[in-house]
């Protein structure tokens, strides 16, 4: 009787078992994966305008540095920081005590140089006498050879002296016009009319003439009327901008404005920074004129600017997050040779990703290979592999670029209800 019922316990259990493993079978066979929530946006035609960012620092159109070309000490500042000045305006004058013994000396030299022609003068004009009657007296031999030689002599003598004392006399006149010249410069009048943008001196202080070396910045004077955004621009992306090309100004100090802008210059010099290390950079300065009046800028003010480069009007475009790649990447097949295996490896390295987009009947996802064209801050243009009109999934992002797959179900939910979503969520939390 006990091997029977335990024949029996045996079978009851192979049963139970059988069950339990044709349930998980059927569950298993029959289980769905949920859908994935996306968002979904129709293709349509739309404008792009490409844009290159950079940001830089506003300059004026034109600023000129003032120093002096004498040394000495200020004695008058006519001027201070930000105010406004006219051609010819007196803004410094400088002691002139030094510049002033100068100028009595050349004059004195000039005057002794004078004085010395009067003299030379005076000795050729009695030299000349004197070889006149000697020339006479030697024509009816009443005077030697010799004394005809000797008078000849000291008359020429006597025109080297006066040209010699001549030529003394234009140099003094040069050292004084330049002394004059020099004692003029102490008086430093405005080059142009604009604003004072810089002041690096007081009354009272000395200051270095630039005449022999570089001497002290004084002050600065720019044309604020027209100003100019210099910006660096990466090296990839300088080659886009062209001159003419518009752009729009942001200046962080007044940022409820826009300021319009045209390209007139493209430096063909880079800058470089972090040189030699894996930081290096490679900008390009390029300057933009600022076509809107502003009379709050002031130049150093940081600004950012969008340099519009290309524009395409009606043209298919999609999001920009709507577009990911994909690449089929085989690894290489085991050969016996391996340069096949090598050039086959770097073939597969060097192999272009594939730009795709994914499209939807609104349950379904299928992958179709694109062309992509320029962007803008939002959308891309696809220059082919869609039609108008088709529908591409536009979000979330890790679904498009991670979780999706060819055939994967998806369940379609608008902005709304995704935002109302997010809301809930953070709620819960």
């Amino acid at each position: 009787m006990a091997k029977k019922s335990r024949k029996r316990l045996y079978i009851v259990l192979a049963i139970i078992l059988v069950a339990v493993i044709g349930t998980l079978l059927w569950t298993l066979a029959n289980r769905t994966e949920a859908p994935t929530l996306v968002s979904v946006e129709p293709v349509a035609t739309r404008t792009i305008t490409q844009s290159v960012s950079a940001i830089g620092k506003l300059q004026p159109e034109v600023m000129v540095k003032i120093s002096s070309e004498a040394s000495g000490e200020i004695v008058y500042l006519g001027v201070r920081d930000g105010d406004t000045v006219r051609l010819g305006q007196q803004l410094v004058r400088i002691r002139p005590d030094m510049m002033q013994s100068m100028l009595e000396q050349t004059r004195a030299a000039a005057e002794a140089s004078r004085m010395a022609i009067t003299v030379a003068k005076a000795e050729y004009d009695r030299t000349e006498a004197d070889l006149k009657r000697s020339t006479e007296l030697y024509k009816k031999q009443f005077a030697s050879r010799e004394d005809f030689d000797r008078a000849s002599a000291a008359f020429q003598s006597a025109g080297g002296r006066l040209a010699q004392a001549q030529a003394d006399y234009e140099r003094a006149k040069g050292a004084l016009r330049e002394t004059m010249v020099n004692v003029n410069r102490t008086t430093i009048n405005a080059p142009m009319s604009g604003v004072v943008t810089y002041l690096g001196v007081e009354s009272g202080e000395k200051v270095v003439g630039t005449a022999t070396m570089q001497g002290t910045e004084i002050m600065r004077i720019a044309d604020l009327a027209t100003m100019n955004a210099w910006v660096q621009v990466d090296e990839n992306d300088v080659a886009q901008i062209s001159v003419g090309d518009t752009a729009r100004i942001k200046v962080d100090a007044l940022p409820d404005v826009e300021l319009r802008g045209i390209v007139y210059e493209i430096s063909h010099s880079p800058i470089v920074s972090g040189q030699g290390t894996q930081e290096e950079v490679v900008n390009f300065q390029v300057r933009i004129r600022i076509i809107d009046p502003e009379g709050r800028m002031r130049p150093g003010m940081s600004c950012s600017v969008d340099i519009e480069t290309e524009t395409k009007p009606n043209v298919l475009a999609v999001p920009i997050q709507s577009v990911t790649i994909m690449q089929d990447v085989e690894a290489p097949a085991k050969e016996q040779d391996y340069r096949k295996t090598e050039r086959k490896a770097e073939g597969i390295r060097n192999k272009r990703p594939q730009s795709i987009v994914w499209l939807t009947d609104g349950t379904k996802v299928t992958a179709r290979a694109v062309t992509t064209g320029i962007s803008d801050e939002g959308y891309i243009e696809i220059t082919n592999g869609i039609r108008s009109g088709e529908r591409v999934v536009s979000g979330p992002y890790e679904a498009i670029s991670k979780i999706l797959k060819p055939g994967a179900k998806v369940s379609v939910e608008d902005a709304a209800q995704r935002k109302e979503r997010y809301r809930e969520m953070r709620q819960a939390q």
